[in-house]
Protein backbone atom coordinates (compact mmCIF):
# COMPACT_ATOMS: atom_id res chain seq x y z
CA UNK A 1 0.00 0.00 0.00
CA UNK A 2 1.50 3.29 -0.85
CA UNK A 3 1.28 5.84 1.88
CA UNK A 4 2.84 9.57 1.46
CA UNK A 5 5.97 9.65 3.93
CA UNK A 6 4.95 13.39 4.86
CA UNK A 7 2.38 16.45 4.22
CA UNK A 8 3.28 18.09 0.90
CA UNK A 9 1.66 21.46 2.14
CA UNK A 10 1.75 24.00 4.54
CA UNK A 11 5.06 24.61 7.24
CA UNK A 12 5.63 21.15 8.02
CA UNK A 13 6.41 20.25 4.55
CA UNK A 14 10.01 19.36 3.96
CA UNK A 15 11.69 21.68 1.33
CA UNK A 16 13.68 20.28 -1.19
CA UNK A 17 17.09 20.11 -0.25
CA UNK A 18 19.92 22.21 -2.35
CA UNK A 19 21.92 18.58 -1.83
CA UNK A 20 22.23 15.02 -1.35
CA UNK A 21 24.69 12.86 -0.65
CA UNK A 22 25.28 8.98 0.87
CA UNK A 23 26.96 8.68 4.10
CA UNK A 24 28.05 5.00 4.33
CA UNK A 25 28.62 3.68 8.25
CA UNK A 26 31.30 1.36 9.38
CA UNK A 27 29.15 -1.54 8.58
CA UNK A 28 28.42 -0.75 5.36
CA UNK A 29 25.18 0.74 5.73
CA UNK A 30 23.72 3.57 3.50
CA UNK A 31 21.70 7.06 4.77
CA UNK A 32 19.99 8.80 2.92
CA UNK A 33 21.60 13.18 3.73
CA UNK A 34 20.15 15.96 3.21
CA UNK A 35 21.77 19.70 2.90
CA UNK A 36 20.06 22.46 2.77
CA UNK A 37 20.90 26.49 3.59
CA UNK A 38 23.67 28.00 1.84
CA UNK A 39 27.72 26.68 1.67
CA UNK A 40 29.94 28.15 4.12
CA UNK A 41 26.93 28.97 6.46
CA UNK A 42 27.22 27.90 10.43
CA UNK A 43 26.58 23.93 10.47
CA UNK A 44 23.77 22.49 12.07
CA UNK A 45 23.10 18.43 11.99
CA UNK A 46 19.80 17.17 12.97
CA UNK A 47 19.19 13.56 14.13
CA UNK A 48 15.96 12.37 14.30
CA UNK A 49 14.40 10.07 16.50
CA UNK A 50 11.92 6.42 16.57
CA UNK A 51 9.58 6.18 13.64
CA UNK A 52 10.43 9.03 12.04
CA UNK A 53 12.39 10.45 9.15
CA UNK A 54 13.84 14.30 7.95
CA UNK A 55 10.70 15.17 7.62
CA UNK A 56 10.27 15.49 10.95
CA UNK A 57 12.30 18.55 11.12
CA UNK A 58 10.74 20.30 8.52
CA UNK A 59 9.53 23.44 10.07
CA UNK A 60 13.28 23.92 11.79
CA UNK A 61 14.98 23.39 8.20
CA UNK A 62 12.29 26.14 6.77
CA UNK A 63 13.42 28.47 9.92
CA UNK A 64 17.34 27.80 10.04
CA UNK A 65 18.18 26.96 5.90
CA UNK A 66 18.51 30.94 5.23
CA UNK A 67 21.62 31.72 6.95
CA UNK A 68 22.44 27.66 8.35
CA UNK A 69 23.57 25.10 6.48
CA UNK A 70 21.03 21.81 7.70
CA UNK A 71 22.54 18.63 7.69
CA UNK A 72 19.71 16.31 8.39
CA UNK A 73 19.73 12.33 7.80
CA UNK A 74 17.57 9.26 7.90
CA UNK A 75 18.62 6.93 11.20
CA UNK A 76 19.26 3.18 9.39
CA UNK A 77 15.63 2.05 8.48
CA UNK A 78 14.00 4.89 8.22
CA UNK A 79 13.09 7.05 5.78
CA UNK A 80 14.88 6.76 2.54
CA UNK A 81 17.77 4.77 3.97
CA UNK A 82 17.48 1.08 3.80
CA UNK A 83 16.96 -0.91 6.49
CA UNK A 84 19.63 -2.80 8.13
CA UNK A 85 20.01 -6.01 10.80
CA UNK A 86 22.51 -4.35 12.56
CA UNK A 87 20.03 -2.25 15.46
CA UNK A 88 22.25 -1.14 17.99
CA UNK A 89 23.24 1.98 20.42
CA UNK A 90 26.89 1.58 18.65
CA UNK A 91 25.15 1.59 14.93
CA UNK A 92 23.66 4.53 15.72
CA UNK A 93 27.09 6.32 16.53
CA UNK A 94 28.54 4.42 13.91
CA UNK A 95 26.41 6.31 11.52
CA UNK A 96 26.22 9.60 13.25
CA UNK A 97 30.18 9.60 12.69
CA UNK A 98 29.50 8.47 9.30
CA UNK A 99 27.02 11.28 8.51
CA UNK A 100 29.50 13.98 10.39
CA UNK A 101 32.77 12.95 8.09
CA UNK A 102 30.53 12.82 4.61
CA UNK A 103 29.17 16.03 5.51
CA UNK A 104 31.60 18.46 7.02
CA UNK A 105 35.21 19.61 6.51
CA UNK A 106 37.73 18.11 8.81
CA UNK A 107 37.59 20.45 11.70
CA UNK A 108 34.75 21.62 10.70
CA UNK A 109 32.30 21.91 13.79
CA UNK A 110 28.49 21.87 14.09
CA UNK A 111 25.64 22.25 16.72
CA UNK A 112 24.35 18.70 17.02
CA UNK A 113 20.47 18.31 17.87
CA UNK A 114 19.00 14.85 18.52
CA UNK A 115 15.23 14.31 18.96
CA UNK A 116 14.25 11.10 20.97
CA UNK A 117 16.38 8.48 19.35
CA UNK A 118 18.30 10.95 17.98
CA UNK A 119 19.40 12.35 21.18
CA UNK A 120 20.18 8.61 22.54
CA UNK A 121 22.31 8.74 19.02
CA UNK A 122 24.39 11.77 20.42
CA UNK A 123 25.07 10.28 23.71
CA UNK A 124 25.70 6.50 22.15
CA UNK A 125 28.66 8.90 20.14
CA UNK A 126 29.85 10.57 23.16
CA UNK A 127 33.11 9.15 23.11
CA UNK A 128 33.66 9.13 19.36
CA UNK A 129 36.56 10.70 17.65
CA UNK A 130 34.32 11.85 15.03
CA UNK A 131 31.62 13.96 17.50
CA UNK A 132 34.70 15.19 19.79
CA UNK A 133 35.84 16.66 16.49
CA UNK A 134 32.81 17.95 15.03
CA UNK A 135 30.31 18.78 18.04
CA UNK A 136 30.48 22.90 18.83
CA UNK A 137 27.67 22.29 21.04
CA UNK A 138 24.42 19.62 21.13
CA UNK A 139 20.24 20.14 21.92
CA UNK A 140 18.87 16.98 23.53
CA UNK A 141 15.34 17.27 22.88
CA UNK A 142 12.76 14.54 24.60
CA UNK A 143 14.45 12.19 25.34
CA UNK A 144 16.20 9.70 27.79
CA UNK A 145 19.24 7.74 28.95
CA UNK A 146 17.75 4.95 30.35
CA UNK A 147 14.79 2.77 31.73
CA UNK A 148 12.95 4.19 29.05
CA UNK A 149 10.01 1.85 29.25
CA UNK A 150 9.83 2.00 33.01
CA UNK A 151 9.72 5.31 33.28
CA UNK A 152 7.02 6.50 30.32
CA UNK A 153 4.01 7.46 31.59
CA UNK A 154 2.36 6.39 28.68
CA UNK A 155 -0.21 4.45 30.77
CA UNK A 156 -2.19 5.95 33.31
CA UNK A 157 -1.30 3.29 35.85
CA UNK A 158 0.74 3.24 39.28
CA UNK A 159 4.92 2.95 38.26
CA UNK A 160 5.75 -0.80 38.68
CA UNK A 161 5.74 -4.05 37.09
CA UNK A 162 2.40 -4.01 35.53
CA UNK A 163 3.46 -0.83 33.81
CA UNK A 164 6.50 -1.66 32.68
CA UNK A 165 5.35 -4.78 31.45
CA UNK A 166 2.27 -3.53 29.30
CA UNK A 167 3.99 -0.15 28.20
CA UNK A 168 7.09 -2.63 26.81
CA UNK A 169 4.29 -4.71 24.72
CA UNK A 170 2.99 -1.74 23.26
CA UNK A 171 5.57 0.01 22.02
CA UNK A 172 6.79 -3.44 21.12
CA UNK A 173 4.11 -4.36 19.43
CA UNK A 174 4.17 -5.89 15.72
CA UNK A 175 1.31 -4.58 14.45
CA UNK A 176 0.94 -3.07 11.70
CA UNK A 177 -0.31 0.56 11.78
CA UNK A 178 -2.40 0.86 9.09
CA UNK A 179 -3.60 3.98 6.74
CA UNK A 180 -3.65 7.43 8.84
CA UNK A 181 -7.52 7.23 10.12
CA UNK A 182 -9.01 9.61 12.56
CA UNK A 183 -9.05 7.08 14.92
CA UNK A 184 -5.05 6.43 14.67
CA UNK A 185 -4.19 10.00 14.69
CA UNK A 186 -6.30 10.15 18.20
CA UNK A 187 -3.89 7.32 19.32
CA UNK A 188 -1.00 8.92 18.40
CA UNK A 189 -1.94 12.56 19.56
CA UNK A 190 -2.04 10.74 22.74
CA UNK A 191 0.87 8.77 22.87
CA UNK A 192 3.11 11.62 21.72
CA UNK A 193 1.95 15.19 21.69
CA UNK A 194 0.01 17.31 24.32
CA UNK A 195 -3.57 17.87 24.07
CA UNK A 196 -3.66 21.30 22.41
CA UNK A 197 -1.92 20.17 19.21
CA UNK A 198 -3.21 21.53 16.19
CA UNK A 199 -4.75 18.98 13.63
CA UNK A 200 -1.97 19.95 11.13
CA UNK A 201 1.12 18.80 13.63
CA UNK A 202 -0.56 15.96 14.36
CA UNK A 203 -1.42 14.82 10.70
CA UNK A 204 2.24 15.21 10.47
CA UNK A 205 3.36 13.04 12.83
CA UNK A 206 0.62 10.84 11.98
CA UNK A 207 1.82 10.34 8.09
CA UNK A 208 6.01 10.10 9.33
CA UNK A 209 5.40 7.60 11.61
CA UNK A 210 2.40 5.45 9.96
CA UNK A 211 5.52 5.16 6.96
CA UNK A 212 7.50 3.70 9.14
CA UNK A 213 8.48 -0.24 8.31
CA UNK A 214 7.12 -2.26 10.80
CA UNK A 215 9.90 -4.43 11.02
CA UNK A 216 12.10 -1.47 11.58
CA UNK A 217 10.01 -0.29 14.28
CA UNK A 218 9.85 -3.16 16.35
CA UNK A 219 13.25 -3.88 15.95
CA UNK A 220 14.61 -0.65 17.18
CA UNK A 221 11.68 -0.78 19.88
CA UNK A 222 13.75 -3.84 21.42
CA UNK A 223 16.91 -1.80 21.32
CA UNK A 224 14.92 0.98 23.37
CA UNK A 225 13.70 -1.16 25.41
CA UNK A 226 17.26 -2.33 26.99
CA UNK A 227 18.59 0.90 26.13
CA UNK A 228 21.27 2.01 29.32
CA UNK A 229 23.31 5.20 27.68
CA UNK A 230 24.44 6.87 31.79
CA UNK A 231 27.67 6.65 30.98
CA UNK A 232 27.59 8.21 27.45
CA UNK A 233 26.03 10.99 29.88
CA UNK A 234 28.79 11.58 31.49
CA UNK A 235 31.28 11.60 28.87
CA UNK A 236 29.57 13.76 26.41
CA UNK A 237 31.50 16.59 26.70
CA UNK A 238 30.65 19.79 25.01
CA UNK A 239 28.08 22.69 25.88
CA UNK A 240 24.92 20.81 26.09
CA UNK A 241 21.10 22.47 26.22
CA UNK A 242 18.41 20.11 27.10
CA UNK A 243 14.55 20.46 26.31
CA UNK A 244 11.67 18.49 27.03
CA UNK A 245 7.44 18.97 26.86
CA UNK A 246 5.90 18.97 30.86
CA UNK A 247 3.19 16.51 28.67
CA UNK A 248 5.85 14.12 27.87
CA UNK A 249 3.90 10.84 28.09
CA UNK A 250 7.63 8.34 26.27
CA UNK A 251 10.39 10.46 27.70
CA UNK A 252 8.82 12.28 30.84
CA UNK A 253 10.29 15.72 32.14
CA UNK A 254 11.81 13.74 34.44
CA UNK A 255 14.01 12.08 32.22
CA UNK A 256 15.73 15.04 30.72
CA UNK A 257 15.75 16.33 34.49
CA UNK A 258 18.34 13.71 35.03
CA UNK A 259 19.93 14.28 31.71
CA UNK A 260 21.25 17.83 33.23
CA UNK A 261 22.20 16.41 36.37
CA UNK A 262 24.11 14.40 34.58
CA UNK A 263 25.66 16.35 31.88
CA UNK A 264 29.10 18.00 32.22
CA UNK A 265 28.63 20.70 30.57
CA UNK A 266 24.86 21.34 30.99
CA UNK A 267 22.96 24.50 29.97
CA UNK A 268 19.91 24.21 31.12
CA UNK A 269 16.51 22.61 30.96
CA UNK A 270 13.85 24.28 28.78
CA UNK A 271 10.89 23.12 29.66
CA UNK A 272 7.76 23.75 27.21
CA UNK A 273 4.58 24.23 28.53
CA UNK A 274 1.59 21.70 27.52
CA UNK A 275 3.61 20.22 24.72
CA UNK A 276 4.46 16.61 24.21
CA UNK A 277 6.74 13.87 23.01
CA UNK A 278 6.69 15.61 19.46
CA UNK A 279 8.58 18.61 20.48
CA UNK A 280 10.00 20.06 17.25
CA UNK A 281 6.64 19.44 15.27
CA UNK A 282 4.48 20.96 18.12
CA UNK A 283 6.85 24.05 19.39
CA UNK A 284 8.45 24.28 16.20
CA UNK A 285 9.73 28.02 17.69
CA UNK A 286 11.37 27.38 20.48
CA UNK A 287 13.23 24.59 19.26
CA UNK A 288 14.51 26.24 16.08
CA UNK A 289 15.31 29.37 18.55
CA UNK A 290 17.17 27.13 20.77
CA UNK A 291 19.27 25.28 17.64
CA UNK A 292 19.85 29.54 16.56
CA UNK A 293 21.37 30.49 19.78
CA UNK A 294 23.85 27.11 20.07
CA UNK A 295 24.96 28.25 16.97
CA UNK A 296 24.87 32.01 17.76
CA UNK A 297 26.97 30.70 20.77
CA UNK A 298 29.13 28.38 20.11
CA UNK A 299 30.02 28.44 16.18
CA UNK A 300 30.86 32.13 16.59
CA UNK A 301 33.00 31.46 19.35
CA UNK A 302 34.76 28.73 16.75
CA UNK A 303 34.92 31.43 14.48
CA UNK A 304 36.86 34.01 16.31
CA UNK A 305 39.58 31.98 18.18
Amino acid sequence: MSRLRHVTTGPYAPPVPARELTAVSADGARLHVELHGPEGAPAVVLAHGWTCSTAFWAAQIHALAADHRVIAYDQRGHGRSPASPACSPEALADDLEAVLEAALAPGERAVIAGHSMGGMTVMAAAERPGLREHAAAVLLCSTGSSRLVAESTLLPLRPGRARTWLTHHILGSRAPLGPVTPLARRILRYATMGAGSAPAMVEACARIVHACPRRVRYAWAQVLDLLDLDHGVRELRVPTAVLVGTADRLTPPAQSRALAAALPDCLGVTELPGAGHMTPVETPEPVSAKIRELAATYLTIKEDA
